[in-house]
C-alpha cells in the first residue's frame, strides 16, 4: 500500500464507522421489546439488518427482520477456543459439587428470564409461546438434574485377582466440548450439553444455527452474567465467561474448523443426517468422539384395543406441535385395519380445526414453518405423496396455497392415507413439516416391520391396552428406536432419560441417565499395597 493512500483509507473507515453507528442507533430505537427485556439493547454482536458480514434473523410469522448478528471469522474462533482451553484447565480443578452450585445459579437465572427467553424462542423460531416457555423449562430442568449429578459422578470398584491389590475406575473431565445446535430447539439442546458438561469439568464452545442466533446470544448472556458474578471460581487472568464461548459463523468459516479441531475431544452435533455424516467423517479421521442427534421418521402404532381418546390427543400434538419441526415429530401412523377408517375421519376433522396463526397469541396451537425453504420442502413432499398414490385427507398443497401472498411461512397441517400395502418412497424420508402418513396394518408384526423399515431410529410409540402386545413392542423383536413409548406419543421426552436414537439418527445420547459419561474420560486404576509384584493371569517373569 502506498503511504499516500492511507489518509483516504482512514477517512473511508471513519465514514463506515459513522454509518454503523447510525444503523445501530436506528436498531436500538426499533429493537423488539423482548430483546430489550433480555438486556440485549447494546449487545455488540447485534446489528442492523443489511450490515456487512452479518446474518439477519427473520420472524417466521411475518417474514420481517428482527435484527442482524455479526458473523465471526476463523480468527475469532481461534481466539475463543484458546480462551476456552485456558478456562477449562482451571475449571476442572474446582470440586464437582462447587461446579454444580454454579450450574444451580444458572438454572435459577433461566427461571427468572423464562418468560422473556421463551418469548424470544417463539419470536425467532416460530413455535407457540407455550412451547417456547417449555423449552426454557427444559434448560431449568437439566440444570437441576446436573446439580445432583455433580455429587454422583460415580466410578466402580472391582476385586483384583492379585492379592494385596485394589482396582477401581474414576472419571476425569474430557476437555472443551464442541456443541453444534439446530434451529428448532435454539435454547434447550445447548443446555442439555453445556449444563452436564460443566459439572463434569468441561468447557463448551457453541456454534448455534444461523437461523436462530438471537436466542443463542440471549442464552449465553444469561449464563455469562452468572459466571462473572459468582464468587466460587475466580481464576487469575481468566474471564469466567470463557467457560462457555459462543461462536456465530458460517459452516465454511467456523463449522469446518470446529469439527476438525483436535482440541475438541467431543463434538455434539444436532441436525440433519446429511450434516451428521459430514461431522462424523471429519471427527472420525482425527479419532475424536461424536455425539450425533440427527433425523427421525417416527411412528405410532395403534392397535384395535387402544384408548382412542389418548390416541387422538397424542397424535395431534405429536404431528402438529412445533409445526412438525421436532426431531421427535410423529410422521407415520400405523393403524390396525379394524379402527383405521374411524381414526382417519376423526383426525381429518381435528386437523381442519387446528388454530393456526401468530405463535405469541393466546389460543394458537400451530405457528409457522421457520422459513420459505421449509414451505417449499413441504410442498415437494405433498406433490410426491400424491404422485405415489396417497389420498389427501386434510391440508396438502391447497393448505399451503391458502396462505399465498400473506405474511409469514404458514401452512395447514396435512394428513395423507397411504394405499394398503404400498410403501411410498416419500414416506421413508423426513420432511420437517406437519405431514402425517396413515398406514392400515393387519397385525402387530406388520406394524413393527413397517416402523423399523426406515433409515432413522429415534422415537416410537404404541397404543394398546394389551400387556403382551406392549411388552413385545418393547422387546428385542420390537421397536429398533432409541425411544420406545407405550400409550404416550413420540414427542415430549423428559430430561431424566437419555435422549437419542439408532441407525441414521446417529447413536448419540444426551441429557439424563448416564449420558454424562460421554463428557468424561474413564480411567482404570490398580493400586498394589503388598510387598510382592504378581502379574495378571498367573504369568511368571523372573529376572
Amino acid at each position: 500500500m502506498l503511504d499516500g493512500d492511507r489518509p483516504n483509507l482512514r477517512r473511508a473507515d471513519l465514514s463506515l464507522d459513522r454509518e454503523t453507528e447510525r444503523r445501530n442507533a436506528i436498531l436500538t430505537t426499533l429493537m423488539h421489546p423482548v430483546l430489550i427485556r433480555l438486556g440485549l439493547a447494546n449487545n455488540p454482536r447485534i446489528c442492523a439488518p443489511g450490515t456487512a458480514n452479518s446474518v439477519t434473523s427473520d420472524e417466521p410469522a411475518t417474514g420481517q427482520p428482527i435484527a442482524a448478528v455479526r458473523l465471526e471469522s476463523r480468527a475469532d474462533y481461534e481466539s475463543a477456543i484458546a480462551r476456552a482451553v485456558k478456562a477449562q484447565a482451571s475449571w476442572r480443578q474446582l470440586p464437582a459439587p462447587q461446579r454444580g452450585e454454579i450450574v444451580r445459579r444458572m438454572g435459577n437465572a433461566f427461571r427468572e428470564q423464562k418468560d422473556a427467553l421463551g418469548e424470544l424462542v417463539s419470536l425467532e423460531m416460530g413455535k407457540i409461546k407455550a412451547e417456547g416457555l417449555g423449552e426454557v423449562q427444559e434448560s431449568v430442568d437439566i440444570a437441576d438434574f446436573s446439580v445432583g449429578l455433580a455429587r454422583q459422578l460415580y466410578g466402580l470398584s472391582m476385586h483384583s485377582e492379585r492379592p494385596g491389590h485394589r482396582m477401581y475406575e474414576q472419571w476425569h473431565p474430557l476437555g472443551v466440548i464442541g456443541c453444534i445446535t439446530a434451529f428448532n430447539f435454539p435454547n434447550a439442546v445447548w443446555a442439555w450439553n453445556a449444563m452436564v458438561a460443566a459439572v463434569c469439568g468441561d468447557a463448551c464452545i457453541w456454534k448455534p444455527s444461523l437461523i436462530t442466533p438471537l436466542t443463542a446470544i440471549a442464552t449465553s448472556e444469561i449464563c455469562w452474567k452468572v459466571l462473572r458474578e459468582q464468587e466460587l471460581w475466580r481464576p487469575a487472568g481468566i474471564d469466567p465467561a470463557d467457560l462457555f464461548p459462543l461462536i456465530i459463523g458460517t459452516d465454511a468459516e467456523v463449522g469446518e474448523t470446529m469439527i476438525a479441531d483436535r482440541r475438541l475431544p467431543l463434538i455434539s452435533a444436532t441436525g440433519s443426517c446429511r450434516m451428521g455424516r459430514r461431522v462424523g467423517e471429519v471427527v472420525a479421521k482425527r479419532l475424536g468422539r461424536c455425539l450425533l442427534e440427527l433425523g427421525g421418521n417416527n411412528a405410532i402404532i395403534v392397535m384395535d384395543d387402544a384408548d382412542m381418546e389418548l390416541v387422538a390427543r397424542a397424535v395431534l400434538f405429536g404431528s402438529v406441535g412445533t409445526a412438525g419441526q421436532r426431531c421427535t415429530t410423529t410422521r407415520r401412523l400405523l393403524v390396525h385395519e379394524k379402527v383405521v377408517d374411524a381414526l382417519c375421519e376423526r383426525l381429518a376433522k381435528a386437523y381442519k380445526s387446528v388454530p393456526i396463526g401468530d405463535p405469541l397469541k393466546a389460543g394458537t396451537l400451530m405457528g409457522p414453518l421457520v422459513n420459505k425453504q421449509a414451505v417449499d420442502g413441504m410442498r415437494h413432499a405433498c406433490v410426491e405423496a400424491e404422485k405415489e398414490g396417497c389420498t389427501l385427507l386434510a391440508g396438502g398443497v391447497a393448505g399451503i396455497d391458502r396462505f399465498a401472498g400473506k405474511p409469514g411461512n404458514f401452512v395447514e397441517p396435512t394428513l395423507y392415507r397411504v394405499p394398503k400395502g404400498a410403501r411410498p418412497r416419500i414416506c421413508c424420508e423426513e420432511t420437517f413439516a406437519p405431514i402425517l402418513y396413515v398406514y392400515s396394518v393387519s397385525s402387530l408384526d406388520e406394524a413393527i416391520e413397517i416402523q423399523n423399515s426406515v433409515d432413522q431410529g429415534l422415537s416410537s410409540a404404541i397404543f394398546t391396552l394389551n400387556m403382551r402386545t406392549a411388552e413385545r413392542f418393547l422387546s428385542t423383536e420390537g421397536s429398533d428406536c432409541g425411544i420406545a413409548n407405550v400409550n404416550i406419543g413420540t414427542s415430549g421426552a423428559e430430561i431424566g432419560g437419555a435422549f437419542g436414537g439408532e441407525k441414521d439418527t446417529g447413536g448419540g445420547r444426551e441429557s439424563g441417565s448416564d449420558s454424562w459419561k460421554q463428557y468424561m474420560r474413564r480411567q482404570t486404576c490398580t493400586i498394589n499395597w503388598s510387598k510382592d509384584l504378581p502379574l495378571a493371569q498367573g504369568i511368571k517373569f523372573e529376572a
